[in-house]
């Protein structure tokens, strides 16, 4: 059985994509360089590190605002949503 195609990521760059779409209707092969599919899947490493700072910042600043119920209630959530991933 062929695998769904929305699970597939669509390439950022909309050139890539208008592309690849020509590509399928015509049958064609539509090489792109490898450097245009490198731009696509590159991240900014600074971008990058500055996300990771913030989400090692947010989380004990988080806690320490909230409450010991607001915890607890919080906790109580996230083992139902792993208990309930598990049964089905």
């Amino acid at each position: 059985m062929p695998k769904r195609s929305s699970k597939e990521e669509a390439p950022k760059d909309i050139n890539i994509l208008a592309a690849r779409i020509v590509e399928g209707a015509t049958k064609e092969d539509i090489s792109l360089t490898g450097k245009q599919e490198k731009q696509v899947n590159e991240k900014n490493i600074h971008a990058v590190a500055l996300g990771q700072l913030g989400g090692k910042r947010g989380g004990p600043a988080r806690a320490k605002k909230l409450t010991p119920e607001q915890r607890k209630e919080i906790a109580k959530r996230a083992a139902h949503a792993r208990w309930m991933s598990i049964k089905g």
